[in-house]
């Protein structure tokens, strides 16, 4: 259904029959997001992500049909820069004798359709090109001697498909609108779109006949709205709603209100009408918001010393066995602790600093009684089961330096020095040459032609010409897990969530070919469960058999993961170290005999100190909280995420209800 039809005719000719744009079966929003584009282009253009074999590629490239005016521009997945920026064109500058330009897909997009399909797998040079244009509107050349700049604004139409990664967020809004394609699961509609299919196998020109009429109204209809489109009013009040959606969607800039505008203008010309109503706006907004809404932002609370009370059973149990010494460690504690760490009385060796009134030998008798009670906690380990699973949003994880690394994999883009990445530019040897750069080194060749002596030659090449190829490819990275499997992680099924959430991200480890270890820490210190590996399945299996219980050492886990890490790298040179952390900050427990916060705080540092990426996943779920993982993440410099920000929901149902929480 998707990929059109060939006809010869004659030896030299051939004639491509695409599956006409009328006739897909369904997928009526996707066909909505691309006529809006087509009526107005200030709207940004769609980005459709889906499974394959949803017809987005069909539809896209059969847009010519009731575009009028405009054409479809494909960027193709392994385009280089040059191509799409444009550069020398050497047969004009060998025949004139001077740098002449020869202009890119860029130039050819100008005032039609960029489409890239497989957006997501472009290359970052290219996403950086098409970054800077679409948001100028002009292409600005500035190589091989050249300097020029031409317009270049176009409509931005991309697909992809979210098995195969995301998009980071800066390109992902320059999309103006965005729509989930989801294949039909309605059995009649999903019968019906295998007999169109067949029937247009069978007889192309036939079927192609059939539809004429529907692509020919279609065609007028868009014609119809574009002339409308410049009578279409916005009253105040549309531009208060818009406003308010769009606020309650917490988006960040204002790109959001002016493509719902933009969208909403289009509707009403679509219509027929010159005003635009809420009705529109609703629509608008469900195509506009979906990769723009985020969470709302967490109001900052100064926590109180009251608020450790409720952090773990064990520190519960010291304070009740410890309640005869309170009146006189209380004002100790309140001036040797930071209000966001757990309070002194938690831990069993500040007694020996805290005895300036009591300095008997009956007090120090009484000391070391309640470290002889058994921790309750200690003894309560229990096991929980692997929670929901889900598929993981883009955690825009890259290569932090310019080294060239071998190795396979999906995660990373990384430059290479194996001739089958990627041909991404063209740079001056420092070297031996091992991949020539034709087409440059004829570029940087030809403007000298006409000066050089031929010596029967065609074209003289010399050594200062010669310009070898950089390339790019995808490498896998190694993922270290540290997961708190303390006994506060046991409360309200917690540790379910959270086993969910790791093999959730060991999942989408496996599909980026990464390598995986696991640490835990828990009781008194750190373990590693797994080595670095491969194999995944070992590493669920390890979780799923991880118990929960006892103090929270974060310092200790802190270091573990580290020193794995440094382990690997003495291996592997090529190594790509993450290390994730999955916890909510609060610990009990220190290596040393210092704060225990302060001393994964400085663990951290170090942790960023050395290069290693660190993503912090924060499984924070009380009421009032304590945003320590997120402090934490600050001083490692890492990347933040709440533990419900992992899933890649893209297209919430919230979004949708958006417009109904509005008082209109």
């Amino acid at each position: 259904m998707n990929k059109g039809n060939l006809k010869s005719q004659g030896k030299h000719k051939a004639i491509v029959y695409r599956f006409p744009f009328a006739a897909v079966m369904g997928q009526e929003m996707v066909k909505k997001a691309l006529i809006l584009n087509l009526i107005n282009p200030q709207i940004g253009g769609v980005l459709l992500a889906g499974e394959k074999g949803t017809a987005k590629s069909t539809l896209v490239r059969n847009l010519g049909q009731i575009a009028s005016n405009m054409e479809v521009v494909d960027l193709p997945l392994n385009a280089t820069e040059d191509r799409v920026i444009g550069s020398i064109d050497i047969e004009k500058t060998i025949s004139q004798g001077k740098r002449a330009f020869g202009s890119g897909i860029l130039k050819k997009a100008d005032g039609n359709i960029l489409y890239i399909d497989e957006v997501n797998l472009l290359s970052e040079h290219i996403v950086n090109s098409i970054l800077e244009v679409a948001a100028s509107g002009v292409n600005h050349i500035e190589r091989e001697g050249i300097s020029i700049e031409h317009l270049s604004r176009f409509v931005l139409i991309g697909t992809m498909n979210p098995e195969e990664g995301f998009l980071r967020s800066q390109f992902l809004d320059r999309f103006g609108l965005y729509v989930a394609v989801e294949g039909s699961k309605n059995p009649v509609e999903r019968k019906e779109i295998v007999k169109r299919r067949l029937a247009f196998e069978h007889n192309t020109a036939g079927f192609i006949k059939v539809w004429e009429g529907d692509t020919e109204m279609l065609k007028n209809q868009i014609q119809e709205a574009r002339k409308n489109l410049a009578a279409v009013k916005i009253s105040e009040t549309v531009f208060m709603l818009t406003a308010d959606i769009v606020n309650k969607a917490y988006c960040a800039g204002n790109r959001a209100e002016l493509v719902m505008i933009e969208t909403a203008r289009a509707l009403a010309a679509l219509a027929g009408r010159q005003n635009v109503n809420i009705d529109d706006i609703k629509e608008a907004a469900e195509l506009a918001l979906p990769h723009r809404k985020r969470e709302k932002p967490n109001d900052p609370q100064e926590p109180q010393p009251d608020d450790q009370s409720d952090e773990a059973p064990e520190e519960q149990s010291a304070e009740n066995q410890q309640d005869d010494q309170e009146d006189e460690q209380s004002d100790v504690g309140d001036d040797s602790e930071d209000q966001s760490q757990p309070a002194a009385s938690e831990y069993p060796e500040t007694g020996d600093d805290e005895t300036d009134d009591n300095d008997t030998d009956d007090a120090d008798k009484e000391k070391p009684e309640p470290l002889e009670q058994p921790d309750l906690n200690e003894l309560l380990d229990q096991i929980d089961a692997i929670g929901r699973t889900f598929m993981i949003k883009n955690l825009n994880i890259k290569a932090v330096d310019r080294k060239k690394r071998k190795g396979e994999g999906k995660r990373i883009k990384t430059k290479t020095d194996a001739k089958k990445g990627q041909y991404i530019k063209s740079a001056s040897p420092r070297n031996k040459i091992n991949d020539l750069a034709f087409d440059a080194t004829l570029r940087a060749a030809a403007p000298y032609q006409r000066v050089r002596e031929d010596n029967g030659l065609a074209l003289i090449i010399k050594t200062e010409d010669l310009r070898e190829k950089l390339r790019e490819k995808r490498t896998g990275s190694t993922i270290v897990f540290v997961v708190d499997a303390s006994g506060s992680m046991g409360a309200k099924k917690r540790m379910e969530t959270v086993k969910g959430a790791v093999v959730s991200l060991l999942t989408d480890a496996y599909q980026k070919r990464d390598r995986v270890g696991l640490v835990s820490f828990r009781k008194k210190d750190a373990k590693v469960l797994l080595n670095i590996t491969r194999s995944v399945d070992m590493a669920q299996k390890c979780l799923r058999d991880l118990p929960t219980g006892g103090k929270t050492p974060l310092a200790a886990g802190l270091l573990k993961g580290y020193q794995v890490i440094k382990n690997e790298q003495r291996k592997n040179q090529d190594l790509l170290p993450i290390l994730v952390l999955v916890s909510d900050g609060r610990t009990n427990a220190a290596i040393m005999a210092g704060n225990p916060f302060t001393e994964a705080l400085e663990m951290g540092r170090r942790i960023a100190g050395e290069g290693i990426q660190t993503i912090v996943v924060d499984t924070e779920v009380d009421f009032i909280k304590l945003g320590l993982a997120k402090q934490l993440a600050a001083a490692m410099g890492a990347r933040y995420y709440r533990i419900e920000d992992l899933e890649a929901d893209v297209l919430a149902e919230a979004v949708r209800d958006l417009s109904k929480e509005s008082s209109f």
